[in-house]
């Protein structure tokens, strides 16, 4: 089978289905595997973050990442990190909300005054903060790594990469697809659709009514500082309006958590975005940011419903979905690449060994997307 795009979302699905035995080959248009979301992400894992399937996704992934892929990593891929949401005193419905959040999934976390959330990051500014909630299972995610995990374990499954080879169209030969591509055209029974911002095109090339993915920008920028910050958690605006984190010795990141609908595209950082991120940090801390090192950004691609879409495609035979993982798409990975693989075994081949993800199917389907 072919899997277009060598992202996180399908490098993770190359591995889980070449480990149940399917031939796999990924199809990337781009020089590197990683080149637009999965490269630009801010690395963390946050069990509490976005809704109640995509919680569900990352505590099913967590054994995984805190088990470095199945060893195939080559070094500690989840490192703790505390994540501490803080708002002005206008904002306690949101802390409530993200404490309310924390006790669903049983993570640990701790309510705050101004002043304990000072003690976590003294360069909050007190006249501006005024509460927080610490949740004590965060971590930073080497995402580097990971992705490379799952391709060494993909290849050593018998997958095979392909770079440079940007799908041109595809069309179905009898009970199998044929993709041409910018290299010698590709012969699959099944075509997984792992491209990221671009899934909906690709859908398109293969007959499939698009879902309304919309990929949306989002800016990244690192500073300097000159405080002892290596051990301070990740702290994010409980309206999320900017997030900071220490990376690495002196140095920050940051960003506006900003979300522009945008066309699948070689994502660069604008002015007015890294400017609105300097401005929310300065106004929540004492670090007085006026300049940057550097800047990018990245796009996250949402399904209507902000939830991954992984199933077949009902009107179009053997085209299946693995798309829409918005900003949880790395700490979800590898429950996502599983129920790929388990749906994709049982219409094939039997059941998968990893059947019990199937409850989540109806969840995902994109058949939720069809009138």
């Amino acid at each position: 089978m072919a899997v277009v795009g060598g992202g996180i979302a399908g490098a993770s699905a190359a591995w889980a289905l070449a480990e149940e035995g399917h031939e796999v080959a990924v199809v990337e248009r781009e020089d590197s595997l990683a080149a637009h979301s999965t490269g630009r992400s801010a690395a963390q894992f946050l069990s509490s973050y976005s809704g109640p399937i995509n919680r569900e996704l990352s505590a099913e992934s967590q054994p995984f990442l805190e088990g470095n892929a199945n060893g195939w990593a080559d070094h500690q891929l989840m490192s703790p990190r505390a994540v501490l949401w803080v708002s002005p005193d206008a904002g306690r419905e949101q802390l409530d909300a993200i404490a309310a959040a924390n006790q669903s999934i049983g993570v640990a976390f701790d309510t705050l005054d101004g002043e304990g959330a000072r003690d976590l990051c003294p360069v909050l500014d007190p006249s501006w903060v005024h509460g927080g909630v610490v949740e004590h299972g965060g971590y930073d995610i080497d995402v580097a790594e990971l992705h490379q995990a799952y391709v060494r374990a993909a290849r050593s499954a018998g997958a095979t990469v392909m770079r440079h080879r940007g799908v041109r169209r595809m069309a179905r030969h009898g009970t199998g697809w044929q993709l041409d591509t910018d290299g010698p055209a590709i012969r699959a029974g099944i075509v997984v659709n792992a491209a990221g911002a671009w899934a909906d095109e690709i859908a398109e090339m293969a007959g499939a009514a698009p879902l309304g993915l919309i990929p949306y920008r989002r800016t990244i920028f690192t500073f300097t500082s000159q405080h002892p910050s290596e051990h301070w958690p990740l702290v994010i605006g409980a309206d999320e309006s900017f997030y900071f984190k220490p990376e690495g010795a002196g140095q920050f990141l940051g960003s506006p958590a900003d979300e522009h609908p945008d066309e699948p595209c070689d994502a660069k950082p604008r002015e007015l975005d890294v400017a609105a991120g300097i401005e929310a940090v300065n106004r929540a801390t004492l670090l007085d940011v006026r300049s940057i090192r550097s800047a990018w950004a990245g796009l996250r691609t949402f399904s209507p419903d902000r939830n991954p879409v992984v199933g077949f495609d009902r009107d179009i035979e053997g085209f299946f979905w693995c798309a829409g993982q918005g900003g949880t798409g790395i700490q979800t990975s590898p429950a996502v690449a599983r129920l790929t693989a388990s749906l994709i075994s049982a219409s094939s081949s039997g059941p998968s060994e990893h059947a019990a993800l199937a409850s989540l199917a109806p969840k995902l389907s994109p058949e939720r997307f069809r009138a």
